[in-house]
């Protein structure tokens, strides 16, 4: 539970103006945030018009074509914790998806009532096919870091989506 608010007025006004600084941080930082998620979406779409994807399905074949997920496949609620998707808008991505023959629903061996998504073979070729696009999509958008940047920024942004989680 959070400490009550202090109304302004009996907030010390150097205090004032640290909790502004803060906030005005804070606001900056999620406003880049949203930014670059859209400039992700907008500039990833691009890099996979050539195959009529977006990166939503690009995340989800990407999830699929991990070594061990590609035999066993994932089941939709792997595929919401990994992913971070609601249940509404994955399964939309998974209906568009099995439309072009790029995954499969198959019946869980562990759980013959459960499904299991996996790629199929038409949809592992054209996540290969993928690849080479968006790893020049990934080299040119992160050409203004250094690899240590590229790895300090991962463990940050673990942090904030532990943070994230949190709230």
């Amino acid at each position: 539970m959070s400490p009550p608010a202090i109304p302004p007025g009996e907030i010390p006004h150097h205090q004032q103006s640290y909790e502004a600084e803060r906030f005005e941080v804070a606001n900056r930082l999620f406003f880049r945030l949203y930014q670059c998620s859209n400039l992700l979406h907008k500039n990833g779409t691009r890099y996979m018009g050539d195959f009529g994807a977006t990166t939503q399905q690009w995340a989800v074949l990407g999830a699929l074509a991990r070594p061990l997920v590609r035999i066993k496949g994932m089941s939709v609620k792997e595929l919401i914790e990994f992913l971070l998707l609601s249940r509404q808008n994955l399964t939309a991505v998974l209906d568009r998806l099995e439309a072009r023959s790029w995954v499969e629903r198959i019946k869980d061996p562990e759980d013959g009532r459960s499904r299991l998504i996996r790629l199929t073979d038409d949809g592992n070729d054209a996540w290969l096919a993928m690849r080479g696009p968006i790893e020049t999509f990934y080299g040119r958008a992160l050409a203004p870091l250094t690899e240590n940047e590229q790895v300090q920024l991962v463990h940050l942004l673990d942090r904030l989506k532990g943070g994230l989680n949190a709230v």
